[in-house]
Formats: structure tokens, C-alpha cells, sequence
């Protein structure tokens, strides 16, 4: 039987993914390295059930395609602690711009709501638009 995660196990979770070290990431090894730290093995299609767990690992092997692992090292001490203040302003930075579009996704669904817009009128898909299209009457005889 499938475990239920808790917010804790699936945070712990995608910290194991964001933090893995080698280019083979695989379903199987996060399984095994989620054991040592949730208490049990929790199986592929439990991870794959949670969207942040997933979108995590998509990230990841997307961004290992693309760059590669990451084991250059800095030169110094100096270097390092250069880089991690870098990384860290770049973090809050982008810690204070999810905030605000949170809070304008809070504004946008209060105002929904009190125009009388229902949920799934907000999540219809955009209409499609076909730019092979040619009118009849606008095409000179």
C-alpha cells in the first residue's frame, strides 16, 4: 500500500531532488534516498502523484540536460562565499516576486468571486487561433 505523504515528507522530497548530486536522476534513487529520510519506500507512481514533487523532478532532469551536473568547484574560499551571496540575493528576489504574484493571484480570485465568475469559467482553455485561415469575401476575384 501506498503511503500518504505529509507537506514535511514532500518538502524533504523535493529538497533530495533539488539537491541531487549526479547526472542519473531516476524515480528508483529518489525512492531509495526518501527512505533514509521520510521512514519508508515510498514507490514511483506515489512521488509522480504529487505536482510539486514532479514538477520538481521535471525541472531537474530538464536542467541536467541542458547544463549538466554541477561540480566545478570555486577557486577560494572567496570565491565561494562571492557566489553563495549572489545566490542568495538572487533567492530573495525571487522569494519577493512569487510573493507578489500570489498576492495578485489572491486579488484576481477575490474579484472573481465577487463579480460571480465560477472556477471553471476562469480554467476554460484560450480559444484557438488558426492562422491558416482565409476569408472568402475578403479574397479579390
Amino acid at each position: 500500500m501506498a503511503k500518504h505523504l505529509r507537506p514535511r515528507d514532500i518538502d524533504a522530497i523535493v529538497d533530495i531532488i533539488i539537491g541531487w548530486p549526479t547526472e542519473k536522476l531516476t524515480w528508483q534513487g529518489i525512492c531509495e534516498a526518501a527512505s533514509n529520510v521520510i521512514g519508508s519506500t515510498p514507490t514511483r507512481q506515489t512521488l509522480n502523484a504529487h505536482a510539486t514533487i514532479k514538477a520538481t523532478y521535471d525541472a531537474k532532469k530538464s536542467g541536467l540536460k541542458i547544463h549538466g551536473p554541477r561540480t566545478a568547484m570555486p577557486s577560494s574560499l572567496a570565491a565561494a562565499a562571492q557566489r553563495i551571496a549572489r545566490l542568495q540575493s538572487e533567492n530573495d528576489d525571487l522569494r519577493s516576486r512569487n510573493d507578489a504574484l500570489l498576492e495578485q493571484f489572491v486579488k484576481w480570485q477575490y474579484n472573481a468571486y465577487k463579480r460571480g465568475v465560477k472556477g471553471h469559467q476562469l480554467n476554460e482553455d484560450l480559444p484557438r487561433i488558426d492562422r491558416e485561415r482565409t476569408e472568402d469575401a475578403n479574397i479579390p476575384k
